[in-house]
């Protein structure tokens, strides 16, 4: 069974940095592509970030130079390093199984429980 499990999200004030992580289990994460969403108060679902197997990393524009996305297949977690967050990035934030990040959430198929993100001062 596919478990994706968020967490590191919070209360940030702007400008701030939160980490996010996403612990897998119940499937091959060292060959698996994955990806960060996200989705703000009465918005849909918006792509974020992707990263391929081979490390290629895609983030969509406004997360451009602001966010990180890594993984760790020894931990079989990915990251989300978010920095110089806005209100705007107030969100909740999903990772997904993702085979192709290229094509910016067009492909996610399993999805977390997500974490809360908020950014306020």
């Amino acid at each position: 069974q596919v478990q994706l499990v968020e967490s590191g999200g919070g209360l940030v004030q702007p400008g701030g940095s939160l980490r996010l992580s996403c612990s897998t289990s119940g499937f091959t994460f060292s060959t698996s592509s994955m990806s960060w969403a996200r989705q703000a108060p009465g918005k849909g679902l918006e792509w974020v970030s992707g990263i391929y197997v081979n490390g290629d990393t895609y983030y969509a524009d406004s997360m451009e130079g602001r966010f990180t996305i890594s993984r760790d297949n020894a931990k079989n977690t990915v990251y989300l390093q978010m920095n110089s967050l806005k209100p705007e990035d107030t969100a909740i934030y999903y990772c997904a199984v993702d085979p192709s990040p290229y094509m910016r959430g067009a492909t996610m198929s399993y999805k977390g429980q997500g974490t809360q993100v908020t950014v306020s001062s």
